[in-house]
């Protein structure tokens, strides 16, 4: 076969380093030709082989009594009882998402599908995290805007055409994601225990089937362009972006599970990030065999592709098939029914080589465990951290505030209830069918999304959460707040934490100080799902999220799953009935230095926040307390509402609970608390963790507080007409109907966006 020769600049060119290219000659006892270096780059890329995060991710507790799959295989999976249990998983499409918005967003969310779909789960659930540069960004405002709504769409788009529901996330803004935006795609499915179905190349002599679209050119080294920053050359790459078709992945979808409940599958794996490559050398190393592929048989649609092109092209809709051997004209068959490709293109045998051979002649010989376990392991230089969350010594910033502008109490709730971070997403969320399957319990806009599980009572809660801004100030301290307000959230539902999955977005690992965050960030993580008992089932690692040498804010997005036993029992965050008492579980204190408050009233930027601002300690054991008390006076059918107290603090968390929702009218509240020595600005909008207001029937009320014992409780007013009223320390601070307030919420990011 001929090649060009193997020079430095297409080692460079190839995203390896001078070192690992000599590795390569070592391991291959001999030069690589060009397709063999492209296979090494693909599986060697950052995306691919978390080459400078694995010795991190190890630190993370990942078992427990229902994990069913631990990290490692396509998807997580964890026992709901009843023989069901559900697979997960979360992962990143930042790269595609900033050069060509729509495909890159949607092909995003046909990954993740089928991620769930590879495990034999039926996909009943989707969300996603996104973020985003300022709309009103002085110089990048309009590209800012574009890259929003193309993401929009894609992900609207994609999910609609699929027919699953994507029933919730978070949108954020901040200036380090101008140009540089966060598109994490979440989806779940349900499965039966003895249906689960994994990655792996089993059985000497098994045929492996080549199955789904057609291949073509689009997205080649795609997984290598996602572990390299930007620069303004960057949408050149747009080529390296994959074009999506989601009816043609509903036909997969049907194929796959169909040819699953055959019995005729061993095993089955996505042809994601790297292919072709990634999926054969995956499913062979954990089986610990080789694979034989003739990549002339490959579908193709496009002509005089090449073996490099084919290994690495990343067309969608595609899988890979091991079937039982005698079996593969039933799975041909299967696939054919549905109009679709399926074809066999080789065959699992003994060893742990990796050949390919297109048109008669042998394009790569490749040992599997130099690509996979061999792959480069770094332990990357890590600053000294600037604040670690053991001491307040360690802490850099005072945490004091500067005086905000002068106004009005009912002035400042107005802008901070218009403030993007807090506005509502209706017109994100809108463009998605939500209700598609008629499983969706609780609609977008909640603190968490739930699905029914209609083969049983049980429900199932989720939430996406990933406070930058909070991780940017203090990586460890920050973690834990990240991890403690997802569960948080599943918990105001009504929902028992059980299980996470996380997608790790950090700029270039080869910054001392961005992986002093990433491992602080780990470390964090673990303490805090040891103390909620919520092992990490599932994730992904996104390095190199930068532009012309500018990162994001360390972003780990947590995907919180729990389990409800009984659906009758969902908790949502409106307040219901005219006379009921509201009360706060937790405590508030001076905490604005880091909040919402500080950006939208006092503007201070977020490199004013991580210079000055000092994050609140969270109390883990005192977060699981909160937790258990609102599970527990959920079961118990005591509450009419729960909501979080996050993002504006107090008084917005109020503010959001009068709101309409569900088709539920507006109601007011008349609202009393008391400063206790702290100012009214903190009282009213401190983002202090480990709170939540809760609304019920009054002759409940010595219940509720039984309950929450072990935790600060206060009664704080009663639901009534349609009003906001709010008194410190008896004087009125805010007066305001909640029609007014809710008209400015609910129209402020579309005014943003016109």
């Amino acid at each position: 076969m001929n090649e060009a020769a193997i020079t430095p600049e297409i080692v460079e060119q190839h995203g390896l380093s001078p070192a690992e290219y000599e590795k390569i000659v070592t391991i291959m006892g001999r030069e690589p030709n060009l397709t063999e270096l492209g296979v090494f780059s693909v599986m060697w890329s950052e995306h691919c082989s978390y080459k400078s995060s694995r010795v991190h991710l190890k630190r993370l507790p990942t078992r427990g009594p229902r994990v069913i799959v631990p990290p490692g295989e396509n998807a997580g999976v964890v026992d709901i009882g009843d023989d069901w249990c559900v697979a997960f998983k979360v992962e990143s499409h930042n790269h595609p998402s900033f050069i060509e918005p729509f495909q890159g967003a949607a092909t995003g969310v046909g990954g993740i599908l089928r991620d769930v779909f590879t495990m034999g789960a039926r996909p009943v659930a989707a969300m996603n995290s996104l973020r985003f540069g300022p709309l009103d960004h002085p110089k990048h405002g309009n590209r800012n805007r574009s890259i929003l709504k193309g993401c929009v769409e894609g992900i609207g788009h994609y999910g609609n055409c699929f027919g699953v529901p994507t029933i919730g996330g978070e949108v954020v803004f901040d200036e380090s994601y101008s140009l540089n935006p966060l598109v994490n795609a979440f989806a779940l499915g349900i499965v039966r225990k003895d249906q689960i179905f994994f990655g792996k190349a089993s059985g000497i002599g098994n045929p492996v089937l080549y199955v789904g679209a057609k291949t073509g050119r689009d997205g080649i080294h795609g997984a290598t362009m996602a572990s390299a920053e930007f620069d303004e050359e960057a949408l050149e790459k747009r080529p390296t972006v994959q074009v999506g078709d989601p009816f043609l992945e509903k036909l997969l979808l049907e194929a796959c599970l169909e040819a699953m409940r055959s019995g005729a599958i061993e095993g089955i794996q996505d042809m994601g990030a790297a292919g072709l490559t990634s999926s054969s050398v995956e499913m062979a190393a954990r089986a610990g065999t080789g694979l034989e592929l003739d990549l002339t048989l490959v579908p193709q649609r496009e002509t005089g592709m090449t073996a490099y092109e084919m290994l690495l092209s990343e067309s969608q809709e595609r899988m890979l098939i091991v079937a039982r051997k005698g079996r593969e004209k039933e799975v041909v068959e299967i696939f054919n029914k549905w109009d679709l490709d399926a074809v066999v293109i080789g065959k699992v045998v003994e060893g742990d080589r990796l050949k390919i051979v297109h048109n008669g002649e042998v394009a790569a010989d490749l040992p599997v465990m130099a690509l996979t376990d061999e792959a480069p392991k770094y332990e990357r230089p890590m600053a000294e951290s600037l604040r670690h969350g053991d001491t307040e010594t360690a802490r850099r910033g005072d945490g004091k505030l500067p005086a905000s502008p002068s106004q009005d109490i009912t002035a400042s709730l107005k802008k901070l209830l218009a403030s993007p971070n807090i506005a509502s997403k209706h017109w994100v969320y809108e463009q998605y069918d939500t209700m598609v399957r008629t499983n969706t319990a609780i609609l977008p806009g909640a603190d968490a999304a739930v699905i029914r599980v209609k083969e049983t009572r049980r429900a199932i809660a989720m939430c996406l959460d990933g406070p930058g801004r909070l991780v940017a100030v203090d990586a460890l301290e920050g973690a834990k707040h990240a991890v403690a307000e997802a569960a948080r959230n599943v918990a105001c539902v009504g929902a028992r934490p059980i299980a996470v999955t996380n997608c790790l977005n950090f700029a270039s690992p080869e910054r001392p100080e961005v992986m002093r965050s990433f491992s602080d960030v780990i470390d964090g993580m673990a303490e805090a799902c040891e103390a909620f008992e919520t092992p990490v089932v599932s994730g992904n690692v996104s390095f190199y999220n930068e532009t012309d040498g500018k990162g994001i804010l360390p972003t780990p997005t947590i995907g919180m799953v729990g389990l409800i036993e009984d659906i009758r029992k969902v908790i949502t965050q409106g307040f219901k009935n005219d006379g009921d008492t509201i009360a706060l579980l937790g405590s508030t204190g001076d905490d604005l230095s880091v909040s919402e408050f500080a950006s939208a009233i006092v503007g201070l930027s977020t490199a004013d926040m991580m210079a000055s601002g000092r994050l609140p300690r969270i109390d883990l054991a005192q977060e699981r307390r909160l937790q258990d008390a609102l599970i527990a006076m959920a079961d118990a059918m005591l509450l009419a509402s729960a909501h979080d107290c996050s993002e504006g603090g107090l008084a917005v968390a109020i503010a959001e609970s009068c709101f309409s929702s569900l088709g539920r009218e507006a109601l007011g509240a008349e609202i009393s608390l008391e400063t206790n020595g702290l100012s009214a600005e903190a009282t009213l909008f401190a983002e202090s963790p480990t709170r939540a207001v809760i609304s019920f029937a009054p002759e409940n009320l010595d219940r509720v507080r039984e309950l929450a014992a072990g935790l600060p409780f206060a009664v704080i007013g009663t639901v009534r007409d349609d009003v906001l009223n709010i008194s410190l320390d008896g004087q009125s601070a805010v007066s305001s109907p909640v029609a007014e307030l809710e008209a400015i919420w609910e129209s402020a990011l579309e005014h943003e966006l016109s």
